[in-house]
């Protein structure tokens, strides 16, 4: 298995209970408290955190001048829609 590099400690305070359901997983799966907290972690980036940076990289474009407007859209969709009816 191979090394990964880790970070300082870090210190975080969580409700009791939040802290003894991370404790049983643990337990259960004969891990550490880190490794249940760092999969947790995980996966909350791999959904909500990457949607939060995605939709910050699109606010800062929009504020680039690098968006499209809506009406023009609709207006292209419109035309597309109508020549595929004639």
């Amino acid at each position: 298995m191979s090394e990964r590099e880790l970070s300082d400690p870090i210190t975080v305070r969580l409700p009791l209970d939040l802290l003894a359901e991370i404790e049983d997983i643990a337990a259960i799966c004969e891990r550490s408290r880190s490794w249940v907290l760092v999969r947790a972690l995980k996966s909350f980036l791999a959904a909500e955190g990457r949607e939060i940076i995605e939709l910050d990289k699109a606010r800062r474009d929009v504020g680039a001048g690098l968006g499209v407007d809506l009406d023009d859209v609709i207006d292209e969709v419109d035309a597309i829609v109508k020549g595929a009816a004639a």
